[in-house]
């Protein structure tokens, strides 16, 4: 029997797939992180009194053995709280123990906070990455944004409401021309869309800031080298003439550089060396 990941609805309850729906209907077993949680949900779902086992970080490696061996020969669902099982959530280490062990493993799609803002973002995600929950302290958070700015992709970022303003401060001190897309409440009621730099964000979250947040931070522009200026050229030229490099291979090496086409700079170098020849013979 394959062993189950369902995501579970957000906030909207209708985001629920058909395929999902006869999977926890068909499970002799669903584990979920917060029983609690995943009973609410299948009592809403009209699927009440199926057998429920509880899956935490605290709990994982006394209970994964016990959920494989039913896996082997039983209907065995595994869910989060709310998404996509595994994406900042517990899930991926029994995918791979069940995989270590032969177990065969399904993963049905539906909905992803992750997703859902880096698609509304309207940021380039031609490639991006999933950053997860920012870090905790201050400078763990700043030195993450910093490497996330300078790696020439969008990123994307889970937060607590209880820290997001910090973070956003963080954001601004280090980038305050930074763009970002937050996401607050994906498809709940009172969803929010915010696009702007770090301080605009923050003035438009309600106060307390609440729900659950995600957000996009958009890549710092790359900067295009600067071309050098006649000046510099005829320096360097300058200073490899008098190391004795020759005009054909000074040229080369400033067309590999982008100095100019290699032609151009090959007939520089050399009225620079017939100048410079001039001038020791006058």
């Amino acid at each position: 029997m394959p062993l189950i990941f369902v995501a579970t609805p957000l906030g909207n309850l209708r985001d629920i797939t058909l395929r999902s729906l006869d999977a926890l209907r068909e499970a002799d077993l669903i584990v979920a992180e917060d029983t609690r949680v995943a009973r609410r949900l299948l009592s809403a779902l009209e699927l009440p009194g199926r057998e429920l086992a509880s899956y935490r970080e605290q709990n994982a490696a006394a209970i994964t053995a016990s959920i494989l061996e039913r896996a082997r020969t039983q209907n065995v669902v595994v869910v989060s709280d709310a998404g996509t099982p595994g994406i900042s959530d517990p899930g991926s280490e029994l995918v791979a123990a069940a995989r270590a062990l032969g177990i065969e493993i399904e993963a049905l799609p539906g909905p992803s906070a992750a997703i859902g803002v880096a698609l509304l973002s309207g940021f380039d995600l031609q490639r991006f990455t999933f950053e997860g929950f920012a870090p905790r302290s201050s400078s763990a958070r700043r030195v993450a944004f910093e490497r996330a700015l300078a790696g020439g992709c969008t990123s994307i970022w889970y937060e607590s409401p209880k820290r997001i303003l910090a973070t956003l401060r963080d954001l601004e001190s280090l980038a305050p021309a930074a763009r970002l897309f937050l996401l607050r409440e994906y498809t709940k009621r009172f969803e929010q869309q915010i696009l702007g730099g770090p301080a605009e964000v923050a003035r438009a979250l309600p106060s307390p800031p609440r729900g659950e947040i995600a957000f996009a931070l958009e890549a710092a522009p790359r900067q295009e080298p600067k071309p050098p200026s006649g000046v510099e050229i005829d320096a360097s030229i300058d200073a490899a003439l008098a190391a004795g490099e020759r005009v054909s291979a000074i040229a080369r090496r400033l067309a590999a550089a982008g100095a100019g086409e290699r032609s151009e700079l090959y007939a520089r170098a050399s009225a620079r060396k017939a100048g410079a020849a001039g001038r020791s013979t006058g």
